[in-house]
């Protein structure tokens, strides 16, 4: 029963891990909300990561543009707490870009209900048009992560020349989360709320990839991933099952996305950057991609290491190191973190045991 439920195991007890650090603070053995905030752009990195391991763990599809959806999450939700600070009118960048009224794409996100609805569905749109088009023509492998790429350049281009909209490099700032500021002591209670809601959104996020993956329609995705070929020739729209993961997967970057920019307190278009994308990638590999276990543990490691390294005296190689773990994960441990404690660390427990009993023979 143990082995069967490890990874829900090993989730609940990062849950558990996570509900507490709000008490050490509280308690004084955290000093200052900011440590706070950090794991909760960590959740956020984790809900993200869970995206990125349906489609490419589990399906086979490594897309190295999913910044772009985590992106779109973080404007739409930024669109909406911007309103909030200016009252509904346009903001300062809006003024020196030359506009007099506020544009008809910001009033969409006007409302909560409606910014929540555009945040999930314009990403969701977007990356349904591109799969259904890609996938119905068969593009795959490197060919759909070079497209992937070329998309998440051209829309930070996008993001970078409309700049009376977006505020180009600058993004947007100066903004708080849907309870107010969640910064200085005076703050901790909306703090602590933005934190527990962000653990809730990481475990529906969580539970609703496992049920997705545990179904009959995870079992296809496994199939399409070992078998695309095969897969196609038993019957199945290959194509609509590709697109469909995708389009979820899409959805959950945007809502991490979401997520991030209520910690974050503002968003730019680095977040849509290739090495972004490529980073979330590092987090799925480093912690055992086909998991989804995994990607939680690898978001939280990888950044967190990066967090401690780029503050201490390897500021100035901490991007090697990363960059160094990811290629001896890729050739030594493609199964990760998960794949370390799951299966290397049991067949070396045994080979050991196995060479006593041999050698016990022998005396």
């Amino acid at each position: 029963m143990i082995k069967k439920h490890a990874d829900n195991i090993c989730f609940a007890i990062i849950i558990a891990i996570l509900a507490f650090v709000p008490l050490l603070l509280q308690m004084g053995y955290i000093s200052g909300g900011s440590t706070v905030i950090f794991i909760g752009k960590c959740i956020a990195y984790a809900i993200v990561a869970i995206g990125l391991d349906l489609i490419w763990g589990y399906t086979g599809i490594l897309s190295l543009g999913h910044g772009l959806y985590f992106a779109l999450g973080a404007y739409g939700m930024g669109m909406f707490l911007k309103l909030q600070s200016t009252g509904g009118k346009i903001t300062d960048f809006m003024h020196v870009g030359g506009l007099s009224e506020l544009p008809f794409i910001w009033t969409l996100f006007e409302s909560l209900p409606s910014a929540i609805f555009f945040t999930i569905v314009i990403p969701a749109t977007f990356a349904f048009i591109i799969g259904f088009f890609i996938f119905k023509n068969r593009v795959k492998g490197v060919y759909f992560s070079i497209i992937s790429q070329a998309l998440t350049w051209a829309m930070y281009s996008i993001f970078i020349a409309l700049s009376p909209y977006t505020n180009g490099n600058v993004g947007i700032t100066e903004i708080q989360s849907l309870v107010g500021s969640v910064k200085g002591d005076a703050n901790r209670t909306n703090l602590f709320i933005v934190f527990y809601c962000s653990i809730v959104i990481l475990t529906l996020v969580y539970i609703v990839a496992k049920f997705l993956v545990n179904s009959k329609f995870g079992k296809v995705l496994i199939a399409i991933r070992d078998g695309e070929n095969r897969t196609y020739f038993s019957g199945y729209q290959v194509s609509m099952y590709k697109t469909f993961i995708y389009t979820i997967s899409a959805i959950i970057a945007a809502i991490a996305g979401a997520v991030f920019i209520n910690f974050n307190a503002g968003v730019t278009p680095s977040e849509m950057t290739i090495s972004a994308s490529i980073t979330m990638v590092i987090w799925v590999a480093v912690g055992g991609r086909g998991t989804i276990i995994g990607a939680v543990i690898g978001a939280f490691v990888i950044n967190i290491a990066q967090y401690n390294l780029s503050s201490g005296n390897l500021v100035e190689v901490w991007q090697y190191i990363i960059g160094l773990v990811f290629c001896l994960t890729i050739l030594f441990f493609k199964g990760g973190i998960v794949g370390i404690a799951t299966q290397q660390i049991p067949e070396l427990v045994n080979k050991l045991k196995r060479r006593r009993v041999h050698d016990s023979v022998r005396n």
